[in-house]
């Protein structure tokens, strides 16, 4: 599965020290094999983010649609605190810039974001980047619809975890 730009999947390398010994690996988690290339049905597209993985969703909601992946295991987006906004501020960059260098320019019209769980369908911290936001058919319109109880945008998880942390 080679990605838009034609890219081969070497572009992306997992970092040295992502193994096992580091605590951040999780055999039986698919996003964990995709980041250490265990997958070899899928293709890693460029992401010049270290720590992080870019590849194209299976089940695609618009014409762009990719998963920014760190490649260390993670839990899903509930599970992050106020230290982990860096960390989601970094994929929004880097999904901005897999739309870019798959000429996809209007920033304005796309979506960002996480399931909530319980409905995520892998449990290792992915981030949604849909583009053109406008063209989501009827059902990716329900699935990754914001203000609702199981997609939340990375905005508005960001100003969650800044509220969540403050209040306490």
């Amino acid at each position: 599965m080679a990605g838009e730009d034609g890219a081969a999947p070497e572009a992306a390398q997992p970092p040295a020290d992502s193994g096992p010994a580091g605590g951040g690996y999780d055999a039986k988690c698919v996003f964990c094999r995709i980041g250490r290339r265990e997958e070899p049905g899928t293709a890693l597209l460029p992401c010049e983010s270290e720590g992080l993985v870019c590849f194209r969703d299976i089940r695609p909601g618009a014409p762009h649609h990719y998963l920014v992946v760190p490649i260390e295991h993670m839990g899903n987006c509930k599970t992050l605190k106020k230290e982990h906004i860096p960390l989601v501020e970094k994929m929004m960059e880097a999904g901005k810039n897999i739309l870019q260098r798959n000429n996809f320019t209007d920033l304005n019209d796309i979506r960002m974001g996480f399931h909530w769980p319980p409905f995520c369908s892998v449990s290792h911290l992915h981030l949604h980047v849909l583009a053109p936001a406008s063209h989501l058919g009827f059902l990716s319109r329900m699935i990754y619809r914001t203000n609702s109880y199981w997609f939340i945008t990375a905005e508005q998880l960001i100003e969650r975890l800044q509220t969540e942390n403050t209040a306490s």
